[in-house]
């Protein structure tokens, strides 16, 4: 078969022929060399090649298509920003474009863009703060009438009711809000930080709302009962949650809180306020996400502290924080100052080390420490400033120059069929309630 070339070559040579034997014009030559290599119309009077003219064209043409797209991608992005309540971010973002300068669009978004800061407000009403357990999935396997049915049952809530908490928080206004936005936080004197409370500059019509993750360690599940078992990166290096499926699959994505609510952002971004998260708690005694990482415990220690370190990176990306629950998840209060202190010394060894420094103590089983003893001192002294309790019918939330100090309530199956009026503020427990329970 002749290549184009050819084609090209013999046309040419046949159009040479046909304009001395019948004189034709040259506009009917080009007609027809173009019509006989397959570039009809494509270039100007149908010129079998580039001219400089049309190269030139061409290449504004390109110029100018690549410019547009530069544009639309910034805008987007601005738009994207914007979304999530940073519009500080989004403006500088268009200010700072060189593709974008004395552009219609963006001056109209960046005025846009400041409308919205003007009319945020100060939210000066109460703050709640819910916090969730590892959810189950498939209820059939989960609450099958076995010895941990009732663990369950009980002590976790199902994926259905999960997400329907979710729909109805983002419907009724709330977002989620960074627990230390609520505090502003200076150098004392003597060089200590200095706290003192802030209020929550936020849209008009929001309402602000921290949600958490207790102990995530994956220690009360077991595999194949339709819950997930540990926190993984999917291939695309985003956190998942690792869940067995009925036929014995493992799968990696949105089977517990933490890649739920990823994946709730995701479709609705304006529920997280610049960018929010949630906190999660994290003891030590039965590891991290799943994971033992406490050395002469596993065979497999190094490459699990690798695994986790590499997902509190990326979580910490995410926007999400991370609490202390004290290395054995037991009652605090009711510790004496040295077991307290050694139960927290034991903590940041084995956990704080590998995912990094945290300011957050989420007290396990609500079980808060003396405040006029010296063992809120030793907290302080440790750097924890952000102290979290358990309030199951209220929610309270104070400053002081050293500490904030609030309460939680806590989402589970238990207080869903006990004391259902406890979440009357944010949602009806009939209402979100899976049937299967």
């Amino acid at each position: 078969m002749p290549g184009r070339k050819s084609k090209i070559r013999m046309a040419l040579l046949a159009a040479a022929a046909m304009v001395w034997g019948s004189g034709c014009s040259r506009s009917v030559l080009n007609y027809q060399i173009a019509e006989c290599i397959g570039t009809l119309d494509k270039y100007e009077n149908n010129e079998p090649v580039e001219t400089p003219k049309m190269k030139a064209e061409r290449e504004r043409q390109e110029s100018e298509a690549a410019l547009a797209d530069q544009q639309n991608k910034t805008l987007e992005e601005a738009a994207a920003l914007a979304q999530g309540y940073q519009y500080e971010e989004a403006i500088s973002l268009l200010q700072n474009s060189d593709v974008l300068k004395e552009d219609e669009s963006a001056a109209e978004a960046i005025a846009d863009y400041q409308k919205q800061i003007d009319s945020m407000y100060e939210y000066d009403g109460d703050i709640g703060h819910l916090s969730f357990p590892n959810l189950v999935v498939d209820t059939e396997r989960a609450f099958d009438g076995d010895e941990y049915s009732p663990v369950y049952r009980q002590n976790m809530i199902t994926l259905e009711e999960f997400n329907n908490i979710l729909n109805v928080l983002y419907e009724s206004g709330y977002i989620l809000i960074d627990i230390h936005s609520l505090a502003a936080e200076s150098e004392a004197a003597n060089g200590d930080v200095a706290m003192s409370q802030q209020l929550p500059v936020i849209p008009q019509g929001k309402k602000p709302l921290i949600l958490s993750v207790e102990n995530l360690d994956y220690s009360s599940v077991r595999n194949g009962d339709g819950v997930a078992t540990k926190l993984a990166l999917d291939e695309n290096g985003e956190v998942g949650a690792l869940y067995t499926d009925e036929g014995g699959h493992d799968l990696v994505g949105a089977y517990d809180v933490v890649p739920v609510v990823e994946q709730f952002i995701d479709e609705h971004p304006d529920f997280s306020f610049k960018g929010a998260r949630g906190i999660i708690s994290l003891s030590g005694t039965n590891g991290i996400f799943g994971y033992q990482v406490e050395e002469g415990k596993s065979t497999d220690y190094e490459s699990n502290v690798q695994t986790v370190k590499q997902i509190a990176q990326k979580l910490r990306e995410d926007g999400w924080s991370f609490a202390s629950a004290g290395y054995s998840y037991q009652w605090m209060g009711e510790m004496s100052y040295e077991t307290l202190k050694e139960d927290i010394t034991k903590w940041e060894s084995v956990v704080g080390s590998v995912i990094g420094d945290c300011d957050i103590l989420m007290y396990p089983y609500g079980s808060e420490v003396d405040y006029s003893t010296e063992k809120v001192a030793f907290l302080i002294n440790q750097g924890f400033r952000y102290l979290v309790g358990l309030w199951a019918e209220g929610d309270h939330l104070e400053v002081n120059s050293t500490y904030l100090r609030q309460t939680r309530r806590s989402v589970t199956g238990y207080v869903f069929e006990n004391y259902p009026n406890n979440y009357s503020t944010y949602f009806s427990v009939s209402a979100i309630e899976d049937s299967a329970r």
